[in-house]
């Protein structure tokens, strides 16, 4: 085989897989770990039942997976540059703008979090990445003592707890949540500068009652 084929036959092969796991995302968002089932994500994915099994012999290796890209992105978000104040702003509207791109992949993360059934899963994937996250935390730390926080590692808590708690309203009301409006709240809440620029396009207005829709997951 020559170079090219091997190389060709590499990348269809992380293309299938690339698909598998963007089906699963989907699937396990809109059903819910117990209610999907492998023969779903196939024919979301559009591949054989073989196949799935030959890179994710189990449905719990594929949440293994997402879990495990899911809170490397977490991580991620805190790889920002510029003053204290420059970096917190930052750190706010990539979590913010993340969520609000992938509520398919919030709403799948969440959904195994907090079900008591698939909840050590979660728990595993964070012992696998106990030094990604103990670094988040640590950054968290360092960040709001440059800001002269009297308790940085309470403040880094509150921040992902007020991030996190976002998420979900977003994942819940979806188009209906006023996702700019709040991100502007909470750079003022850290007397951060108001943003110049909105963030995603323009909320609802104006802001009102929020009511779940049928499907939060359908709209990214």
């Amino acid at each position: 085989m020559s170079p090219r084929s091997a190389r060709a036959n590499a990348q269809l092969r992380e293309a299938s897989r690339e698909r598998i796991l963007t089906a699963a995302v989907d699937v396990l968002a809109g059903k819910g770990f117990h209610q999907a089932t492998v023969s779903d994500i196939t024919e979301q994915a559009g591949v054989s039942r073989g196949l799935i099994s030959y890179y994710f012999p189990t449905k719990h290796a594929l949440a293994d997976e997402l879990l495990d890209r899911y809170l490397e992105g977490v991580h991620g978000l805190l790889d920002v540059e510029g003053t204290p104040d420059e970096r917190l702003a930052a750190v706010i509207d990539r979590a913010l703008l993340t969520a609000h791109r992938t509520r398919h992949v919030q709403q799948m993360a969440l959904g195994l979090m907090i079900d008591p059934g698939t909840h050590p899963l979660y728990a595993a994937a964070e012992a696998r990445k106990d030094r990604l996250l103990t670094e988040l935390e640590e950054r968290l730390h360092e960040l709001f003592r440059e800001r002269g926080a009297e308790d940085p590692q309470l403040e880094g808590v509150m921040l992902r707890s007020l991030l996190e708690g976002v998420t979900v309203k977003l994942v819940i009301y979806a188009d209906r949540y006023p996702l700019e409006a709040v991100r502007r709240r909470i750079h003022a809440m850290y007397q951060l500068p108001r943003p110049q620029d909105d963030l995603i396009e323009q909320d609802p207005q104006p802001a009102g009652p929020m009511r779940a829709t049928a499907a939060p997951h359908a709209s990214r």
